[in-house]
């Protein structure tokens, strides 16, 4: 899992991928798989800050790949996707949350909920499904889909872009450092179970003699 999500072996990838890497990781992050989407454009642009990638088509990419994958999401959505999400966010409680607070959401706001999803980690993956599931106009999603797309999309792309080098070592060191987060956020799991345990299960004590 850390090979996935390294910035260093992820911008190796994408050397050597090409724009053809960029639009895969980006598509299928979009449907839902955990990819680390920011992360491969943010690499993108570094890549095109160091001209061993053209950001015009840079630009391109990102954006058709991510309105390609919302696109495939609303027609899962339309045609009884609908079913399989619910059943998710009954089996995973923190899909559950999203689910409902991204419902809640749709019935209030309508289709600028699908512009706004775009910058909601967690909850971007299921504006298409929602779309279509709530029967959105298709032209009125791709709208607001592509809208959405071209703000987040090369808002990121032109970070890593600008902030070139610096980010890409803040990137490094996060992830070298979220090794001892991770440890640490056991033990700290395993400290707090002990002291439920030991709340709920006391210790008899021994009857004097």
């Amino acid at each position: 899992m850390h090979g996935i999500t390294d910035p260093a072996h992820i911008t190796d990838v994408l050397a050597a991928w090409g724009y053809l890497g960029i639009f895969i990781a980006v598509f299928v992050g979009n449907l839902g798989i955990p990819v680390p989407e920011e992360t491969v454009m943010l690499a993108a642009g570094f890549l095109a800050g160091r001209s061993l990638l053209d950001l015009r088509i840079v630009y391109v990419t990102v954006v058709a790949s991510a309105v390609t994958g919302d696109c495939c999401g609303y027609v899962i959505g339309r045609t009884g996707g609908q079913r399989v999400l619910v059943r998710l966010a009954s089996a995973f409680p923190f899909l559950r949350t999203r689910y409902d607070r991204l419902q809640l959401f749709f019935q209030t706001h309508g289709s600028k909920a699908v512009f706004m999803a775009r910058f909601i980690t967690g909850a971007r993956f299921m504006a298409g499904p929602m779309a279509g599931a709530c029967g959105m106009p298709f032209f009125q999603f791709l709208g607001w889909n592509v809208l959405g797309a071209i703000v987040w999309c090369s808002l990121v792309v032109t970070v890593g872009y600008l902030v070139g080098d610096e980010l890409y070592r803040a990137l490094t060191t996060a992830h070298q450092a979220s090794r001892w987060i991770e440890l640490a956020g056991v033990a700290v799991a395993i400290v707090v179970f002990v002291f439920w345990w030991r709340e709920r299960h006391p210790a008899v004590s021994r009857p004097q003699s």
